[in-house]
């Protein structure tokens, strides 16, 4: 049976989590406005479904949530330039997990406001 591969993707959040959300806020110290806030996150589906997902608040039959809060209340739309190059190589979970945190702390290097799990 083959692995699941995986990708991780970022989604553009409306500027208010940053006046709103004290957790995003306190994660962000660096933040100074300029840039836009964002989510990064990893998937075994396309970037599409989880952004879809997330905005309707999906629960799995099992009954657990598997969206985030923070992109169902802010998400606006995926920034596919922000990530596709790390597409371009195939990751199995732990490759995605090391990626998806990788990257938010780039972003924020660069003056991002970035909230990942």
């Amino acid at each position: 049976m083959p692995s699941l591969t995986y990708q991780v993707y970022v989604v553009e959040l409306s500027k208010r989590v940053f006046t709103e959300n004290t957790k995003f806020r306190a994660s962000n110290p660096q933040f100074n406005g300029v840039l836009e806030c964002l989510y990064v996150g990893m998937t075994s589906m396309t970037p599409q479904e989880p952004l879809k997902q997330h905005k309707s608040g999906y629960v799995n039959k099992k009954g657990h949530k598997l969206s985030a809060y923070i992109v169902q209340k802010y998400g606006r739309y995926l920034r596919p330039s922000l990530y596709n190059h790390i597409n371009r190589k195939l990751m199995h979970s732990e490759e995605a997990l090391i990626m998806e945190k990788k990257l938010a702390l780039d972003l924020r290097r660069q003056g991002y406001a970035v909230w990942f799990n």
